[in-house]
């Protein structure tokens, strides 16, 4: 066969790509000529060149029909409008998930919404109002904290894991940390206790079994290298039956005995009793440094309803050798995370925590309220046609807090029949579907049905969560 021959389909597709529809008459086209009146010219044309080249991949590599003009300008338009589009979106959570790691853990409250806003131009981050020089931003917070859970001193960093390896890297570097090994725990995305005390310097000694250990296994690992005793609550995992383990008091009389730094890890940031709530007991920062802790770490984005943080409270002398670390710079919190910080503990300070910070707010919602709010999103879905009922269920804390641990919910249950597909099936392309509202709504497929569970709606959502699933559970 002559190599300079095209074969048939070769030759088919460049027949094809000669129909493709020109840059200029895309651009001219009225579903594309009205977007450059509200977005620059290069973006337009930017949108129409990479959608062309989208069809041209596509002919030569499977062959097929040439789009219209009218589809190529269509899809070149939203295409343009996808590009300007921010990738991080507003989202509604009817998943019952409270603090849910994959939709951004704790929504703020509206004053620290606020004070986002008003932090975003010039502040006096590093700025001394009184003395008209240049002052700290660690002081930011750190009064709040100390009114809050009663420590002497605070100090906010990105996360909480940046919190823990600030702590070993500074107190710990080239000595030993004591830890249990029921609490060598995984923190998400791969993040495990050991690597991240390896990564710090601090080398770890490991104490007691899985699931029993006990003070005295602590008292035998002292050496003269110890620097630390650490505790790490295991906020995303429970073991129960046969266990045992120190109490806070404990360890921190015995490092105090031994002039060492006893650390405690709370992990979720919890500050007020959760057994209020029929839930069990998390450890809450202010009863660790009441039972002896030197210092004391825990998230800002989980039960503490607040922004991304790693927060560490503890003793005057060791927060101001962390705060001359070298680390400290690398891992320090931005003004808009630190106005967010100040206004959420603020809530707790005015003793509105309830009522005003999202999560505490969801936490506390009673069974009638939602059952009602459940009834009346039912009653209205069923006037547009839509097959829904009324159902009891649990909602979930989440997002590495109280593992396990459920509250009683009621919810909606839509129900759709598609001929040809399972109650499965059309339940999980319904959820695709809410997914693709103007605002995306997320909720649950359980049992052959989509759940939305109001539990998790913030205020001010209903109207537009119902739209979306009206919208998308059509007849």
């Amino acid at each position: 066969m002559d190599s300079n021959k095209q074969s048939p389909g070769a030759a088919g597709a460049v027949g094809n790509l000669r129909a493709i529809p020109s840059v200029d008459s895309v651009l001219a086209h009225p579903a594309v000529a009205g977007l450059q009146d509200r977005l620059p010219r290069n973006i337009v044309t930017m949108a129409v060149r990479e959608e062309l080249e989208e069809i041209r991949r596509g002919l030569l590599s499977n062959g097929g029909r040439v789009p219209s003009l009218e589809e190529v300008a269509d899809r070149s338009a939203s295409r343009a409008l996808d590009i300007i589009a921010p990738s991080l979106r507003p989202v509604i959570n009817a998943t019952g998930v409270i603090v849910h790691t994959n939709l951004g853990r704790a929504p703020l409250s509206r004053a620290a919404l606020q004070a986002i806003g008003q932090a975003g131009g010039y502040s006096n981050l590093e700025y001394d109002l009184h003395e008209g020089e240049r002052g700290s931003r660690y002081t930011h917070a750190v009064d709040i904290l100390r009114r809050v859970t009663g420590c002497e001193d605070a100090l906010a960093v990105n996360n909480n894991a940046a919190a823990l390896v600030l702590v070993l890297a500074a107190l710990g570097q080239g000595r030993e940390a004591i830890l249990s090994r029921g609490q060598l725990v995984e923190i998400g995305g791969g993040f495990r206790i050991p690597e991240i005390m390896a990564t710090s310097g601090a080398r770890l000694v490991e104490v007691g079994t899985t699931n029993r250990t006990y003070t005295s296994d602590y008292t035998r690992a002292i050496t003269a290298d110890t620097a630390l005793i650490m505790r790490v609550h295991a906020s995303n995992f429970r073991i129960t039956g046969f266990t045992t383990s120190p109490s806070v008091e404990e360890l921190a009389s015995l490092a105090h005995e031994h002039d060492l730094i006893m650390v405690d890890d709370t992990g979720s940031g919890a500050l007020i009793d959760t057994t209020r709530y029929g839930l069990s007991l998390e450890p809450t920062a202010q009863s660790s440094l009441q039972a002896g802790a030197d210092l004391v770490l825990f998230s800002g984005d989980k039960l503490l309803g607040g922004p991304q943080c790693g927060v560490i409270i503890g003793k005057s002398a060791l927060i101001s050798r962390l705060k001359k670390h070298p680390l400290t710079r690398a891992l320090r919190i931005d003004k808009i995370t630190l106005a967010a910080l100040e206004a959420t503990l603020l809530h707790y300070f005015k003793g509105e925590a309830e009522r005003e910070i999202p999560v505490w707010r969801m936490i506390s919602a009673g069974e009638e309220e939602l059952k009602q709010k459940a009834g009346a999103w039912a009653g209205r879905l069923r006037a547009q046609g839509i097959e829904c009922s009324v159902e009891q269920g649990r909602s979930t804390v989440g997002g590495g807090s109280l593992p396990g641990e459920t509250l009683p919910t009621w919810l909606v249950a839509i129900t759709l029949h598609r001929e040809g597909a399972s109650a499965e099936q059309s339940a999980g392309e319904l959820a695709g579907r809410v997914r693709e509202s103007a605002t995306p709504v997320i909720a649950r497929v359980e049992r052959g049905a989509l759940l939305l569970d109001p539990r998790t709606v913030l205020e001010g959502e209903e109207e537009e969560l119902l739209r979306g699933v009206a919208g998308a559970a059509a007849p």
